[in-house]
Order: C-alpha cells, then sequence, then structure tokens
C-alpha cells in the first residue's frame, strides 16, 4: 500500500507535496479550499501549476482532494440539494485543474426522507456530476460512513447499489475509511474477520472499486456508530488490526491515507503512525520503510 495523509494547505497548496513527503507520505489527500465554505476563491493557474509540479518532483505515487464537509448530495430539501450538487461540481472542477487522480466525497444523510429516496438522490446528484465533468479525469469516490444518524453508506450493499446505478462506471469507486467500518459494526482486527470482510467486498462493491482507504483507528466500540478518529495503535482496533490490510498484495498499489488525530506537535503524530503501519509490513522493506519513517522530522511544520 502506497502510505500517506491528509496533510494541510495554510501555507500555500503547492507546498503540500513536499510536506507530505518530509514526513514519508507516498501519498497525499488535501482540501482545495476550506472543508467549511461552500466557495472558495478561485484556483490560480500559477498555483495550480505549482501543485502539480511539486507531486512530480517529489514523487507521489497518488493525491486526492476530500471534499467540504457542507454538501449533502442526498439531502431531500430541494435548496440544499442545488447548493450541494453546484458546489460538488465546482469540487470536481478544482480537483482537475490540480491534476489529482481522485475527490473523496461523503455519501451525505437522507435526513429522514429514507435510506431508499437518499440512495435514489444520491445517484442522480454522482450521475449529474459526472455528465457535469465529461473529459474529467478525476476519479469520484464514495467514502463509506461510520453509519451515524441518518447517513448513508454505511454498509457494502449501498455503496454497491449506488455504484450499480453510475451512468459510467469507470469514472466512480470506493474509499474504505477503517474507522467508519469498525464503528459500523464490520470487524477486521483479526485474520478471520479480515477474511470476512474481503469476501464481503468481493460479493458487493468489487475488489476492483477500492480505490483508496483512510486508515483511522476507532476511540468508540465495534458497532458504535461513532464516527470518533484515534492514532493508529490506540484506539479500539489497534494497531495488529491493520495487519491483514497491509500485508494483502491486491492493495500494493493503493492509496492508504490517514485522517488520524494531530496534537501540538504537529505533524509528529502522522510520522509515527506511518512508522507503526510500515512495521507491519513483513521483511527488510518493511523494517527499512518504518525507520526512514520514524526518523522524520517528528516535529514538522503545523498543518
Amino acid at each position: 500500500m502506497w502510505l500517506g495523509a491528509h496533510v494541510g494547505i495554510a501555507g500555500g497548496i503547492a507546498l503540500a507535496p513536499g510536506t507530505g513527503r518530509s514526513i514519508g507520505c507516498e501519498a497525499i489527500q488535501i482540501f482545495s479550499k476550506s472543508p467549511q465554505m461552500w466557495a472558495g476563491p478561485p484556483l490560480a493557474d500559477e498555483a495550480a501549476e505549482a501543485f502539480r509540479a511539486a507531486v512530480r518532483q517529489e514523487g507521489l505515487r497518488a493525491t486526492a482532494v476530500h471534499h467540504g464537509y457542507l454538501i449533502n448530495l442526498a439531502s431531500p430539501k430541494p435548496p440544499m440539494l442545488e447548493k450541494s450538487r453546484a458546489a460538488f461540481q465546482d469540487e470536481i472542477a478544482r480537483a482537475g485543474k490540480l491534476g489529482v487522480d481522485a475527490l473523496i466525497f461523503h455519501c451525505g444523510a437522507h435526513l429522514g426522507s429514507g435510506s431508499r429516496e437518499g440512495l435514489r438522490t444520491l445517484t442522480e446528484s454522482l450521475n449529474g456530476a459526472i455528465s457535469g465533468s465529461e473529459g474529467s479525469r478525476v476519479r469520484l469516490l464514495l467514502e463509506n460512513s461510520a453509519g451515524q444518524g441518518t447517513t448513508l453508506c454505511a454498509t457494502l450493499e449501498e455503496l454497491a447499489e449506488v455504484l450499480g446505478g453510475a451512468s459510467d462506471r469507470d469514472r466512480v469507486g470506493v474509499t474504505l475509511d477503517t474507522c467508519h467500518l469498525f464503528a459500523a459494526g464490520i470487524d477486521l482486527r483479526t485474520e478471520t474477520a479480515y477474511g470476512r470482510l474481503m469476501d464481503a467486498v468481493a460479493a458487493t462493491i468489487g475488489v476492483a472499486s477500492v480505490r483508496a482507504f483512510h486508515l483511522n483507528d476507532a476511540k468508540a466500540d465495534l458497532g458504535s456508530h461513532l464516527d470518533r478518529h484515534a492514532n493508529i495503535g490506540t484506539g479500539q482496533i489497534g494497531a495488529e488490526g491493520f495487519r491483514g490490510l497491509l500485508r494483502d498484495p491486491r492493495w500494493a498499489e493503493v492509496p492508504g491515507y490517514l485522517e488520524t488525530p494531530l496534537d501540538d506537535r504537529g505533524y509528529a503524530s502522522y510520522v509515527e503512525d506511518l512508522a507503526r503501519l510500515r512495521g507491519l509490513v513483513p521483511g527488510p522493506s518493511g523494517a527499512r520503510r518504518a525507520r526512514r519513517s520514524t526518523r522524520a522530522a517528528a516535529a514538522k511544520a503545523k498543518p
């Protein structure tokens, strides 16, 4: 797996690739604007090109933008839905300008309209986005939820339903968040549990649809439906719970992005989390990568 993390852009979007590499990332995820804004300032051509050049210079294996938090592509409220669809279209355009591989997005919440109606609305929103961004190379990746409230796609079956309704399957895929899986009641901590999860993935969304992972430990118990991320090895999944994912050859060229908590040491906890994950990879290669990650500047610039 290509290990990486969500990197901040406060110092300038073109600096994110270098920051990621300096703490041991092979892949980075960013916001293209503040996640609490419907629309951000236009991306300057110079900044976008500088970002693309930095990605090439740093030799990053994968890049992604995560969409803003205000968007709800399954909303039953017409004004909110219209605003969300327009904002999502803008996110795709920004991601395309940056040249990233994927736009990762939350599936939204039905807000009382029911799962059936919510999934139908979400699929319509997705197909509208595909149609409105014809020619874009950015793949749109649905992220599984923890199942809190009325959020959709806490199950692999719901993800499969939306994928199955997509007008262009080549443009879509899935990001599996480990914390969200665990919170939704899907275990992966043992070899047997991981095997059951992979069998379920193959039978529903399909292995080829999994294009990225969010690697997060979970603060809350299995099936809690609480979206509470923890640093690797400090939560209910535990470091050993990631062993199956890290050793599975099917994910050798799939990015895994940390979204674990940061503290006043800046990205030092990312450095530690990456080292813990790399320590799970067998053989001298994994050990060397873990040591290099540990030696990375533990108190790098804050996000």
